[in-house]
């Protein structure tokens, strides 16, 4: 069985480290991305795996032999790489530069053969680029100049197939396809395949494992699960994301969280009453304005709690699927005595989470200002036999404010804002 094994592999441009003691092993029938910002040594250590660039300590290895070792034709007939550009100045056909991947089977100054037109018909077929066989590959779109690329490479039956970064300036309807194509050829052919990715979500789809670089170093090493979690990300990538999965296809799905350049720090200190993934748009939307936000009484694992965690909010805790305790619901109302606003989500409300309504009613009391964003009928989220609408309606009653949506609610915050900021 083929198998790479990338065994303490250093790499340097001149006096310039670039990938440092990299060591990792994929077999045959596995795909492999590698994910990492630019500069992090990915496609350095393509090159090297491709015999471009020879490491400065370290061995790659096929099947336990030394690539360096063996020679550049054994290599080739083994092992095939799509690079992320490939310009082609001359007009020759999409057929002949896939026939070009027969170059490593043919001996020299002989003709293609019937056999080695057959197979680059095969792979141009499994490609859908046969249709265009004569057009000059210089009339191509994109998309199909990558599927010709891949063609060819596939003309070469390698049992390795390096790719680097194979969907890059593609529309996502070609990304799809392509990367429908590779992996359609790591499982029915048994090839091992090794690619370098920017998009995180293509590489979750796709891979079987992943590998994280950063400044050349592995960062982690793993299955997506393992791999591509939010403290991962923020230090490989230096970005905030949310990590979950997708509710359709059950696979990871990372979605970043930008901030904004210029952000001026609001004084307001706001605290939410939240949960069931309510708060989670609030609270981002909250911290973008330049706020200060508390949250809680949150139960560990609950979206919103996740949210606050990956933005760094200070929440008050309870067990996960708990009813808040007393210890809880005491050490919530510290907290709101600190904040200048209170602001109540439109979470659903059972009996283990209404103390969190009778937090807001004591805010309310003590002269916070307290709003309630509401986007329907309290009754459709109130499971408490009607308990939580008698205090949302009583909390209306004493003074709070009731917005329509998160627009209206910065809207009301920032004309507070400058209201206190004049006193």
């Amino acid at each position: 069985m083929v198998t790479l094994s990338i065994n303490g592999v250093d790499c340097s441009y001149g006096s310039i480290d670039v990938v440092k003691d990299v060591s990792f092993n994929v077999k045959k029938g596995e795909f492999l991305g590698i994910l990492g910002p630019n500069g992090s040594g990915k496609t350095t250590l393509l090159k090297s795996i491709s015999r471009v660039l020879k490491p400065k300590k370290g061995m790659i290895l096929i099947s336990d032999k030394d690539i360096y070792e063996m020679k550049s034709l054994d290599v080739a007939k083994q092992l095939a790489v799509v690079p992320q550009e490939t310009p082609v100045s001359f007009d020759f056909s999409a057929l002949e530069v896939v026939l070009m991947g027969r170059n490593p089977h043919m001996p020299r100054f002989k003709m293609e053969s019937k056999e080695d037109f057959e197979i680059a018909k095969a792979s141009m077929e499994l490609t859908r680029t046969w249709e265009f066989a004569d057009r000059p590959v210089t009339e191509l779109s994109g998309g199909e100049r990558q599927r010709v690329i891949i063609a060819r490479a596939l003309t070469q039956e390698p049992q390795i197939l390096l790719l680097d970064e194979p969907t890059t300036h593609l529309d996502i309807s070609n990304q799809l396809e392509i990367m429908d194509l590779i992996k359609h050829l790591c499982v029915t052919r048994n090839l091992l395949i090794v690619a370098v990715f920017h998009d995180f979500n293509l590489a979750a789809r796709y891979c079987d494992s992943i590998i994280l670089l950063k400044d050349g170093k592995i960062v982690a090493v793993g299955n997506a699960e393992e791999t591509l979690t939010s403290e991962n990300v923020k230090k490989v990538f230096s970005v905030d994301t949310i990590v979950k999965k997708h509710p359709i296809t059950g696979q990871l799905h990372v979605i970043p969280i930008s901030r904004p350049i210029i952000m001026v720090q609001k004084s307001l200190l706001i605290h939410l009453i939240c949960g069931g993934g309510t708060g989670s748009q609030v609270m981002k939307t909250l911290l973008d304005e330049g706020y200060r936000i508390t949250a809680g009484v949150l139960n560990l694992l609950d979206t919103d709690h996740e949210t606050a965690q990956l933005l760094s909010i200070p929440t008050t805790n309870e067990a996960p699927f708990s009813p808040i305790t007393d210890e809880a619901h005491k050490a919530n109302l510290q907290v709101i005595r600190k904040a200048n606003v209170v602001v109540v989500t439109p979470t659903q409300f059972g009996e283990g989470n209404l103390r969190n309504l009778d937090a807001a009613k004591t805010a309310l009391e003590n002269g916070i200002p307290t709003i309630l964003l509401e986007d329907g009928p309290i009754e459709d989220r109130d499971f408490t036999n009607g308990k939580a609408t008698d205090y949302l309606s009583n909390l209306k009653t004493k003074g709070a404010i009731t917005v329509k949506n998160i627009r209206a609610l910065v809207d009301f915050l920032n004309n507070l804002e400058t209201k206190n900021n004049k006193k």
